[in-house]
């Protein structure tokens, strides 16, 4: 998975520009070290009797973890100049079922200059979970503190 350290500046970033993450199959055994990591033991996600009368007819990934795992496929490599802000908007769009594999798309949407510290701007990056089906499972934006170039 590539990795490593690049030094993306502020004013590299470019509003369009996507990458995608290597894939991840998610199983029961990720359920349930979730369930047992945040204490989400609601039945929709480890009760299978229970779970096959909803309208999904299966148990239900939690979306915490699905936020998790799919941010984590992104983190691919570390940019020393950048920070994580935290993310806004994030919306669970679509179930994932134990055995579905997910894959996640982030793009650059949008710059501004940081309205706390001159020296950095802040880059918004839209992160798009897919499952197997190209279908978006999760969405949230990105928001990254990176400092800009220095001057010459």
């Amino acid at each position: 998975m590539g990795g490593g350290m690049a030094t993306i500046y502020f004013e590299q970033y470019e509003i369009g520009s996507s990458r995608v993450s290597p894939t991840r199959t998610i199983t029961e055994a990720d359920v349930v070290i979730h369930a047992g990591h945040t204490g989400d033991f609601f039945p929709h996600h480890v009760d299978a009797e229970f779970a096959a009368k909803t309208q999904f007819g299966q148990r239900i990934a939690h979306g915490t973890m699905i936020f998790a795992i799919g941010i984590g496929l992104a983190a691919s490599e570390v940019n020393p100049v950048s920070f994580s802000y935290g993310h806004d908007r994030l919306r669970f769009v679509r179930p994932v079922f134990i055995g579905d594999t997910i894959q996640t798309r982030v793009t650059v949407i949008d710059k501004a200059d940081d309205p706390k510290n001159p020296q950095y701007g802040r880059v918004t990056e839209r992160c798009e979970v897919v499952n197997q089906r190209a279908q978006t499972v999760l969405v949230s934006d990105h928001i990254r503190v990176v400092e800009k170039m220095p001057a010459a």
